[in-house]
């Protein structure tokens, strides 16, 4: 007899992160649970960050820290190296291999129950879009755009990232390829945004052929750093000041990286040791540090934090010392019609004049949608409309407990719904990469399938010390 109750679990979501979750589900022998993935995309497992085909986008992530699963920290590289090319596309575990590769990988994980016959198979996959979710006392209801429903026990909204909307007829959307919005090869090219998708979005633009001028704006100008081979940094829990307000904790971690650097090692260890820490650390940070950081030092740590491939540094380096690719600290104001496509109108950092720059094309590289309620997603839209769900005071995720329960507009936690990676984000911050959503998805399938409660773990020091870089799970 099995020891729980059969039960059906949605997951709105067939990204990375729903994937993850499914697996966690369904790995278990002795549980009768059934589960629903949706995802309106066509292949299961990608998102945004590993639909792209284009072999010049890599991770940012080595390899060896890559692996889906918490508790086998080498099982990616040891499906790498059985791939045809793997040892061509990766020949040592701390390397960066292409994006879609990796998509490849984490759909690898369902195809077993994928093939399962009919009468044994435990997982379904429905292509849609979910329109709605509510919730009942006996269960949850997930509408589907077709007209369509499905009824379950618990639904867990697995959404990933939300792309940003084109704001006119000049913003093309950076996730497809450069010749479909069908711009000349020559065509003066402006990136809003100087992070990790901008550069994604050079490399289309060079891999396509563009001889045009490309500018990339951003308030502050700053790019993401490289990685590097680095010595880990080790940081012990005892060092670190948690519930320290920003000033303290801000004063502590350069005085960290000052003495690491005088010891002869390099300031990414000490940002890659304090990993294990960041989930409680910014649980602790008092909430004023926390609206503080948000404004001020964010972008300084997410370049210093989010980092490239060396390979992509150094495209994206040898594009501006040529002259192609200019970076420019300032603010885009206004888009109107010009000459040739639109005229941008900007304000450099520091200045007060307005300055304007014809263009062909503007592509908006600022990055996911982060205060919830102006996401376009029907789904979570939906969650709002009825309270069954609301904003973190600082608007950056909806607000879930500490065992990821949505929390609804009366403040009180959901029984049937739960969320996972970037949506959650108000209460982990460090939730978008596959080491964190890794042990999240693990934790709250222990929950569902248990009743254990749950608490998001710490990601593992050792294993970050081998491998201490992460990829963001879009």
């Amino acid at each position: 007899m099995s020891r729980f109750p059969e039960r059906h679990m949605i997951i709105v979501g067939g990204g990375a992160s729903g994937v993850l979750l499914a697996y966690q589900l369904l790995q278990h022998p002795d549980s009768d649970v059934r589960v629903t993935l949706i995802e309106k995309r066509s292949e299961i497992g990608r998102g945004l960050a590993y639909h792209t085909g284009n072999a010049d986008h890599l991770l940012n992530v080595r390899a060896a820290n890559m692996s889906a699963l918490p508790d086998d920290p080498d099982h990616f590289w040891r499906w790498l190296s059985t791939q045809e090319h793997g040892e061509r596309l990766c020949p040592d575990p701390f390397c960066f291999v292409p994006r879609r590769v990796y998509g490849d990988y984490i759909a690898s994980l369902i195809a077993p129950h994928l093939a399962e016959a009919d009468g044994a198979r435990r997982l379904t996959i429905i292509r849609g879009e979910c329109v709605a979710v509510s919730e009942g006392r006996s269960g949850v209801t997930v509408s589907l755009a077709d007209g369509t429903r499905q009824l379950g026990d618990v639904a867990v909204l697995a959404t990933g990232h939300d792309a940003a909307i084109p704001r006119s007829a000049w913003h093309a959307d950076p996730w497809i390829s450069p010749s479909v919005p069908g711009f000349s090869q020559d065509a003066t090219v402006l990136i809003l945004g100087t992070g990790l998708t901008m550069a994604d979005y050079v490399l289309s633009l060079l891999r396509a052929g563009h001889r045009g001028p490309i500018v990339a704006m951003s308030r502050r100008g700053l790019m993401a750093r490289g990685h590097r081979r680095i010595s880990p940094c080790k940081i012990s829990e005892d060092e670190v000041p948690f519930g320290a307000k920003g000033s303290t904790l801000l004063h502590w971690f350069r005085q960290r990286i000052a003495a690491h650097i005088a010891e002869g090692g390099d300031w990414r260890g000490v940002i890659d040791a304090v990993r294990p820490f960041s989930h409680r650390l910014w649980h602790e940070l008092p909430q004023a540090s926390k609206r503080a950081f948000l404004e001020h030092a964010r972008a300084w740590w997410d370049v210093h934090r989010h980092r490239m491939a060396p390979e992509v540094e150094e495209r994206v380096a040898r594009a501006i010392a040529d002259g192609q690719l200019r970076i420019a600290a300032a603010k885009l104001v206004k888009i109107a019609g010009g000459t040739i496509g639109g005229r941008a109108h900007y304000r450099r950092r520091g200045r007060s004049e307005i300055e304007t720059l014809e263009v062909s094309a503007v592509i908006d590289c600022t990055g996911i949608v982060r205060d919830p309620r102006a996401t376009a997603n029907p789904a979570v839209r939906s969650l709002f409309d009825q309270g069954l769900a609301r904003c973190d005071p600082l608007r950056i995720g909806i607000e879930v407990t500490a065992d990821c329960a949505v929390v609804g507009a009366d403040g009180a936690p959901s029984q049937r719904l739960f969320a996972i990676g970037p949506l959650t984000r108000a209460a982990f911050w460090e939730i978008m990469a596959i080491p964190d959503i890794r042990s999240q998805c693990a934790a709250l399938a222990g929950k569902l399938l248990q009743g254990r409660p749950i608490v998001v773990p710490a990601l593992d020091a050792p294993a970050l010390a081998a491998a201490p870089d992460h990829q963001a799970a879009m």
